[in-house]
Order: C-alpha cells, then structure tokens, then sequence
C-alpha cells in the first residue's frame, strides 16, 4: 500500500491540526505539516511533494481558488480536494473547472475525508451526491456557452492547459511552450499529458487537430 501524503492548508490552525492529526491514524495517509495560507502551500507543496492538498477555500483575505490555480499551475500532478464551511455552488463550479476532484463540507466526518482522499489519489474524485446532477448542468452549459458548440471538445480543459494547447497550434515545442509561458519542461510535459488524455489524443498533432476543428487559431505575433 502506497503511503498518500496528504497537506492541509487551512488558516483556523485547531481545526488543520486536529484533522491531520485524525488522518495521521489512517495506516496509509501520512499528514504533512499544515499550510495556513497560499504562500506556505506552495512551499511545502514544492519541497514535500503531496499526492493529495486538502484546501480551505477560505484563507484569510486570500481567496482558495487563486491558491487552487497556483497550486495547479506549478505542481499540475497534485491532486486537490476542497473542504470549506462555504456552501455555494457556484465555487464548487469554478473550483471543479480549475482542477479539483472533490469537494466537501467541513461538517463532514473525518472518516469520509479520509475516503475522499484516497479516491482523489487514485484518480478518482467527489462531489456531494445532493448536487452532482446541478454541479455536471453548469459546468456543461459554461462549456457552451457563447461558443456555439463549437469548442465544445476543449470544455474540459484548465485554463492552463488551453494556454498550453494554444502554444501547440502555435508551432512551439516543449521547450519554447516552457519559455513563453514561464514554465519548466516537466511541467509542460505533464500539462500536455493531461490535455491529450482529457482530448482522448495519442499525440500533439491529433490534439492540434481537434483544437483547430474546435476553433482554435495561430496567434500572430511580432
């Protein structure tokens, strides 16, 4: 059994640390030192390499999805699972669209995180049962809309992962994706992995050609 290392970023500290605490009794979950905003999230995310970010969506004045995108954006492999007081489904739209797998109320049991979390590392996900249904509605209709249909195959992409793709149409190499977009290789390597698997494309110029049918154009630039 491979052991989930698992970092929680939370600013109420009683509660973080009560809950790593609780996921630390769990055989296979091993509970990182806790995160108290996107700063320190980031740092532990580059030096303690999680499996899994549990992720307030609330951290002070800083806003969880501006941490969800960073996150995301430097370590695309990590896999977040957001756990708030804040019930609103239209954040648990964004948040989805930006890259998290699961979302939970903070009134859950720990017994369910724990569960949550060992499916968002093995790439599987969670989203409340009472509001699956509307929560796949929205993120459907955000898809279409305003586009006629036609960009429909990218819907599922981050916006990362878009920008990435454009950067193919573009021409650019990995190097030269990695250079325009301020990016390192691997991570380039592993935002092109994720798009040509959520296009169901074996190679870039499969993906290149489901973007230009979708739309997408080269950029002119000087």
């Amino acid at each position: 059994m491979r052991p989930i290392r698992v970092l929680i970023v939370d600013d109420h500290a009683l509660f973080a640390e009560a809950l790593a605490a609780r996921l630390g009794h769990e055989p296979d979950l091993v509970p990182l030192p806790v995160a108290a905003d996107g700063r320190r999230a980031l740092a532990l995310a580059a030096t303690e390499r999680p499996h899994v970010v549990v992720l307030d969506m609330t951290l002070g004045a800083e806003s969880g999805l501006d941490v969800l995108d960073r996150l995301r954006d430097r370590h695309p492999g990590v896999r977040v699972v957001v756990l708030t007081a804040a019930d609103d489904l239209d954040a648990m739209v964004q948040a989805v669209r930006r890259g998290a797998v699961g979302w939970l109320s903070k009134t859950a049991g720990a017994d369910l995180v724990a569960r949550v979390v060992r499916a968002a590392a093995g790439q599987g996900g969670w989203i409340p049962p009472e509001v699956l249904g509307e929560v796949l509605r929205r993120l459907t209709a955000a898809g279409a809309a305003g586009t006629g249909g036609g960009t429909r195959p990218l819907a599922g992409l981050t916006p990362r992962e878009l920008e990435v793709l454009q950067c193919m149409v573009d021409g650019l190499d990995r190097a030269g994706i990695a250079d325009r977009l301020g990016l390192s290789a691997n991570t380039v390597r592993t935002h092109t992995q994720n798009l040509l698997a959520k296009l169901g494309a074996h190679r870039a110029v499969e993906a290149i050609t489901i973007a230009m049918r979708a739309g997408m154009r080269p950029t002119a630039r000087g």
